[in-house]
């Protein structure tokens, strides 16, 4: 049984947040939030291009609720290949955004999300989870540029800020070139499971 059956429950200090799989009904508060934690500039980042018209990869959009059930945090995962090894894509999932009501911060929720996204990334079989942050929060959950030196975004980014977490042992072993996208197109899915 999945932990994601349920919702998982954290008692911080002080506030109380459950941890549950995203559902249609949070696609507003979601987007309120990545625009109050973010500001207006999330959609220009290189990550985004990777994202735009996809769907996140199945079972891995996660949602913090508050206390009071009001959304305090949310992560998504998304399908892409980490450039090419020996003439083939190498499977992937980019993570983010990754974000936590700024009235929340300090609470944990943050961390409790990036646990929960990468165990069961793992649980699913994925073999590595890159993603575009700051080395000094991302380190204490196992990513570093140890395996990203011969990768690229598309678009502008900073090296030094392109981070993987290997799920697999050698899950991006020999990855080189370009990160895409290979994640579901929104067209190619019900309306009601793209809302999602």
């Amino acid at each position: 049984m999945s932990a994601f059956q349920h919702a998982a429950f954290f008692e911080a200090a002080p506030p109380f947040f459950a941890i549950r799989p995203e559902q249609p009904g949070d696609v507003a508060a979601r987007e309120a939030l990545l625009d109050a934690a973010m500001g207006p500039g999330r959609t220009r980042k290189s990550s985004e291009a990777l994202r735009r018209g996809r769907l996140p990869a199945q079972g891995l959009s996660l949602a913090a609720l508050a206390a009071d059930g009001t959304l305090a945090g949310t992560v998504r995962l998304w399908a892409i290949a980490a450039g090419m090894r020996g003439g083939a894509p190498v499977p992937a999932l980019l993570l983010g955004p990754l974000a936590v009501d700024p009235a929340s911060h300090g609470s944990g929720i943050g961390g409790a999300l990036m646990r929960h996204a990468t165990a069961e990334a793992a649980r699913l079989g994925h073999g590595a989870i890159l993603l575009v942050g700051d080395p000094e929060y991302y380190g204490r959950f196992g990513f570093s540029t140890e395996a990203t030196g011969a990768l690229a975004m598309p678009g502008p980014f900073e090296q030094r800020r392109l981070l993987a977490l290997e799920l697999q042992d050698g899950g991006l072993a020999g990855a080189a070139g370009l990160v895409t996208a290979t994640g579901r197109l929104k067209d190619d899915v019900p309306a009601r499971e793209a809302a999602a």
